[in-house]
């Protein structure tokens, strides 16, 4: 995964009140972290936590990377971003822990924004009138023209964000002010109302509202694919290459099962089938490796703001034996995908020696793909 995103959640959070720190407190029956992680599900993510939560992190059973916050958020930030050195990121999302609420869309915007330029951060326009006050009196007014209420994730090149941190070491509002501090330009993305910050006890009430009123859409799609038999020896199938007498004919290299997961999730998001989107009359989609086409479609599920629930594919064949295998195919269609490894089931049958398959004249596959509202 070449994108990673930083919670941060190593504060104390007293104005919230409550017996322990807000981002430890219940919302809708979880503790508010497991709702803001859910949110990056499918993402590289790390979790900043302070050093006395660390069992309490754990117990979320997350797949997540743990890193133990600083006196300050910004050396918490940066905690993270050393932790990831040399791990192959090349684009990071920084988010409070205590912003539940963000939703799929605002974090693709997010990502998306990274493609124009080095830095970009969410934020909505104050539209209400600005005032002064002193001693709890109005002493003046205040122009809001320009001014914008910040909101996170705030979105980052890897590589310029750590030499920003890594330059700034004093304390910062966020991780715009040192952006900013070396001279990166910050991309103003459309904001969320439904994305605030936890602060004070009232703020958990609303956030309660806006789970209860938030539509949950579920979306089931199927997909089956045929290749037949031609001379080989070897066949890929969920992305592994399995040695076996024969190999599969194919305009592309043939990933029966692949295709059929592909082709599901493209069903789930009523966005056809793979020939729609990579049609075979194409010449540069000849011998393409499979992978091309279910991230793509993986993708574009998540521009659409679903996530993938769960998958599961079936191979009908006598040949080869898919048992041996499935293990290692679960995980390379995981990692495609970007998903937890339990979300993806790879299993097979036979058909009793009947039909083509019977015959082994070629390999049937058939995939079921469940995607939810992110």
């Amino acid at each position: 995964m070449t994108t990673a995103a930083i919670i941060v959640a190593a504060g104390r959070g007293t104005r919230a009140g409550g017996a322990v720190p807000k981002q430890w407190q219940s919302l809708a029956g979880q503790p508010v972290l497991a709702h803001t992680l859910a949110a990056f599900a499918g993402m590289r993510r790390v979790l900043v936590i302070h050093p006395d939560d660390r069992a309490q992190a754990e117990g979320l059973g997350a797949d997540v990377q743990i890193v133990a916050g600083g006196a300050s958020r910004t050396q918490s930030v940066r905690n993270a971003l050393e932790a990831l050195v040399g791990s192959g990121v090349l684009r990071v999302l920084i988010h409070d822990g205590a912003r539940p609420l963000v939703n799929a869309g605002l974090i693709a915007r997010m990502s998306a924004a990274l493609d124009h330029g080095p830095a970009a951060a969410p934020a909505l326009a104050v539209t209400d009138a600005l005032w002064r006050g002193t001693e709890g009196t109005v002493a003046g007014t205040q122009s809001r023209d320009g001014l914008w209420r910040a909101q996170t994730p705030q979105a980052f090149h890897f590589d310029a964000i750590l030499a920003a941190h890594r330059a700034h070491p004093q304390e910062a509002a966020d991780d715009v002010e040192v952006a900013r501090a070396a001279g990166l330009p910050v991309t103003i993305v459309p904001g969320s109302d439904d994305n605030l910050k936890l602060t004070f006890p009232g703020d958990f009430a609303r956030a309660e509202a806006i789970l209860k009123g938030r539509r949950m859409e579920i979306r089931l799609g199927n997909g089956f694919d045929v290749h037949a038999f031609t001379a080989g020896d070897h066949v890929w199938l969920c992305g592994v290459k399995v040695p076996h007498d024969k190999a599969l004919l194919g305009h592309s290299d043939a990933d029966v099962g692949m295709h059929a997961l592909t082709d599901a999730i493209y069903g789930a998001l009523a966005m056809g089938d793979i020939g729609r989107h990579f049609p075979p009359s194409d010449p540069q989609w000849k011998g393409a490796e499979s992978h091309i086409f279910l991230r793509h479609a993986i993708e574009t599920a998540r521009e659409m703001g679903f996530r993938l629930m769960n998958c599961d594919v079936t191979m009908i064949c006598e040949r080869p034996k898919i048992g041996p295998h499935a293990e290692a195919m679960r995980a390379c269609l995981a990692t495609i995908m970007g998903v937890e490894l339990a979300r993806v089931s790879v299993k097979a049958t036979t058909s009793e020696r009947l039909g083509f398959t019977g015959r082994e004249e070629g390999i049937a596959a058939m995939a079921t793909a469940t995607l939810v509202q992110a």
